[in-house]
């Protein structure tokens, strides 16, 4: 689906979107003056745009200590990730690594592109996280020592190319070989397997509403519920959809924008709610795990139902009925209040 068609179709969100751009660009221009931290900022806007946006709801102290934080770990995850390495290389590295940090004049290149880029310049890395508190060196430095003990344990382990991230317990159900899954003919093992990883993954959901809910501060909480936001919409957006076997399957941009604009608890209730409706509506009879899904989703459901939603700030399933005239009405009006905005925030 095209962007113009988009914003015909779902009105409702041709706002949000404009706010996601809008804070997009001001994340580019809030780059601190500190030559260090500004280079791990340019840099997370490189391997994560997304996260670069979502950091921006952090105060500025724990954002500055989250942001050198997020690209220690990818530092650490280029190295366990480059399979040009030696194992008899990388393993001492991985397990040395959180040491390394304290160290600016350590270099290890490895990496493509933009990742090698961060390890060819890691010097300013570890300079940015030398200036946060020690407080916040401690915590960095103890879950990157773990981090790297844990890659260095399975870093032998012998595993078939192509590389396999779903757990073999489950897939293991429907078939003998993962590759397999993609086959036309094995679409409905395929899609049972989806419904049932997919099963596995809403038993955490409860738990996660209290993760969340434990974030007393507004800031901290937007931080920790955007992210959990997005990964129960993808879990809806997958959920019975071959398409996952075919090629790339995303959440729609203006759901992304719409789930940006989250600011209290009440709307991550209400947001888990509407996407487990989501699923609920797409539950098949004859699936082996339907009874399942419909349980956890009960569960969801009662949770969210249990605190409050009548206060949100949006909803995902927002419908507007507009007829076509009126629709396209909206879609202008809004494109020129859009460039009218850009244009100003690149002037300014």
């Amino acid at each position: 689906m095209g962007l113009m068609e988009t914003l015909v179709k779902h009105p409702d969100e041709i706002r949000p979107l404009v706010k996601l751009k809008v804070d997009a660009m001001r994340a580019q221009r809030a780059i601190p003056k500190d030559p260090y931290l500004a280079f791990c900022y340019r840099m997370l806007m490189r391997v994560s745009r997304s996260f670069s946006i979502v950091i921006q709801q952090l105060r500025t102290e724990l954002r500055d200590a989250v942001c050198v934080f997020y690209l220690v770990l990818r530092g650490l995850d280029t190295i366990e990730d480059d399979m040009a390495i030696p194992i008899d290389i990388k393993v001492p590295i991985l397990k040395s690594f959180h040491e390394h940090i304290y160290d600016p004049s350590w270099k290890f290149v490895c990496g493509e592109k933009d990742y090698k880029e961060l390890m060819n310049k890691f010097e300013c890395v570890s300079n940015a996280f030398l200036n946060l508190d020690e407080g916040y060196q401690r915590v960095i430095a103890e879950m990157t020592n773990r981090m790297g003990v844990g890659m260095a344990k399975f870093i032998e382990t012998e595993i078939p190319a192509p590389r396999m991230f779903w757990p073999h317990e489950i897939w293991g159900k429907f078939g003998t070989r993962l590759e397999d899954f993609k086959l036309e003919e094995n679409s409905e093992n395929a899609v049972r397997c989806l419904n049932a990883m997919i099963t596995n993954a809403l038993t955490h959901a409860t738990d996660c509403l209290k993760y969340i809910e434990a974030n007393k501060d507004e800031s901290n909480l937007r931080f920790c519920a955007i992210p959990q936001i997005m990964a129960i919409g993808t879990l809806a957006e997958c959920y019975n959809n071959i398409n996952v076997f075919r090629g790339v399957v995303k959440i729609r941009r203006g759901i992304t924008a719409k789930v940006m604009q989250t600011k209290t608890i009440s709307d991550v209730y209400g947001t888990f709610f509407d996407f487990s409706r989501k699923i609920a509506e797409k539950i098949g009879e004859n699936d082996d795990s339907a009874s399942a899904t419909r349980k956890h989703i009960e569960d969801i459901q009662e949770y969210c139902e249990s605190h409050l939603l009548e206060t949100r700030v949006y909803s995902i399933d927002q419908e507007y009925g507009l007829d076509i005239l009126v629709q396209h009405t909206m879609l202008k009006l809004y494109v020129v209040v859009t460039k009218q905005v850009l244009g100003v925030l690149q002037q300014s």
